[in-house]
């Protein structure tokens, strides 16, 4: 009977998270708590109601729905199902009520105070870290049993079955991890959706930028060709104003070359080369700008010919721009360290700084187009970085603290010539 009541639970506790599912199918976003804590609490009650009663208690899983809310909708919708079965334990009655009331607190109590850690832990992480609370909610339902026998006088009293408690722990464990992995492929969902949307808008934004870009361009050349002119033949007080002029135009270029590139990265000359030298290279491009941002700037390369067949120029933009965002990011007397290792099939080189670091959130818009860490900046260069890399069949990934800096990680296929040519 009590495996039966158990199997029962388990099916009702994982209900609500199927039913956000659904909802999240029809919706871009499931954002109400108060939504998830009346489906959880009801959850909780249809538990509470085929609950097994032995030993002066009532056996359920009305405690998995109260950590899943907590966890997963937030203090709102774990304070709504909390309230929930109080007020149900106590219009059930029994002489074990205040018992009751006091292991749901117990047990909302460390879902509630790691709310903020949770969120801050990778997908696989946060389901152990449920199933600890649902672990924890077995330990206070097991003291619970034996202050309960010592008040009755009988604390050494075994009139349980150890397997039935193994069995109650063994079920709430399978529901609640049931209940978390239903929940992270619920976000994981979400999360491709959302990316699938930005990488249409992207394509959309891309090829309008492009046409846009090269429209402009060419009277842009046009212009900037006459005031060189112009420049020419003035030598007084104009000469200055021509000069700042030509500036701005060559920075307006070069906004539009972003564009196109972030449209489509142009390929123009396909060569082979060491990774090292491009590596040296842009070492020593930047080292002047360290220099005056007051940041070391280190390089521990690994000399292994490893050669690539790409674009020279377009990789060498791609690391300047990312090299170029971890020094900026550096606080003077900050340091940023580049480093490369390589084996037969890829190469993999990693920027590490000891700048300001990114939160979560801000890591997931790292590459997103407009956005930036920067007072100053348009978020292009590295947009234009990511899409460089990408069409070279490379990856880029980030890890990052706030206050501990940040490590960007570039994995480019050695490939060959004949591939890479119709890029």
């Amino acid at each position: 009977m009590l495996a039966e009541k158990l199997l029962l639970n388990l099916l009702i506790t994982i209900a609500p998270v199927l039913f956000c599912s659904a909802l999240l199918d029809h919706k871009n976003k499931l954002n109400n708590p108060y939504l998830v804590g009346i489906l959880h609490s009801i959850a909780a009650l249809a538990c509470m109601t085929f609950s097994y009663a032995n030993y002066g208690f009532y056996w359920d899983l009305r405690y998995v729905p109260v950590i899943v809310a907590f966890l997963y909708a937030g203090r709102a919708a774990g304070g709504t199902v909390l309230l929930t079965i109080i007020i149900a334990r106590i219009l059930m009655g029994g002489d074990t009520v205040l018992f009751g009331i006091v292991n749901s607190l117990f047990t909302a109590l460390i879902p509630f105070l790691m709310i903020k850690k949770f969120w801050n832990c990778p997908p696989n992480k946060r389901v152990i870290l449920t199933i600890l609370a649902g672990g924890w909610s077995l330990v206070v339902c097991y003291l619970s049993l034996r202050v309960s026998r010592y008040f009755e006088g009988d604390l050494f009293k075994l009139d349980f079955n150890i397997p039935d408690l193994l069995l109650v722990g063994l079920i709430e464990t399978i529901s609640i991890a049931l209940a978390a992995k239903l929940y992270e492929g619920m976000i994981e969902r979400n999360k491709m959706k959302e990316e699938i949307q930005r990488a249409e808008k992207l394509n959309t934004l891309g090829e309008l930028a492009a046409s846009i870009a090269h429209e402009v361009r060419n009277p842009l050349t046009v212009v900037k060709g006459f005031l060189q002119l112009m420049q020419q033949q003035e030598a007084g007080k104009n000469y200055e104003y021509l000069t700042l002029v030509l500036s701005e135009l060559a920075r307006a270029e070069s906004i539009i070359n972003d564009y196109l590139n972030f449209a489509k990265p142009k390929f123009e000359k396909i060569e082979e080369f060491l990774l090292t030298e491009v590596l040296s290279e842009v070492m020593m491009l930047l080292a002047p700008l360290a220099a005056k941002q007051g940041v070391q700037l280190e390089s521990q390369l690994d000399y292994a010919e490893f050669i690539l067949f790409t674009d020279r120029n377009q990789l060498k933009q791609a690391l300047v721009n990312l090299i170029k965002n971890a020094i900026e990011a550096t606080p003077e007397g900050g340091k940023v360290t580049i480093h490369n290792k390589s084996d037969q099939t890829s190469a993999s080189i990693l920027i590490s700084d000891t700048g300001k670091g990114m939160t979560p959130e801000q890591l997931s818009r790292i590459g997103t187009l407009f956005y930036t860490t920067k007072d100053k900046g348009t978020g292009l260069g590295t947009s234009v970085s990511l899409r460089i890399i990408e069409t070279m069949r490379g990856k880029v990934s980030y890890q990052s603290e706030p206050g501990l800096g940040t490590i960007v990680t570039m994995v480019l296929p050695s490939g060959r010539k004949e591939e890479l040519v119709n890029i």
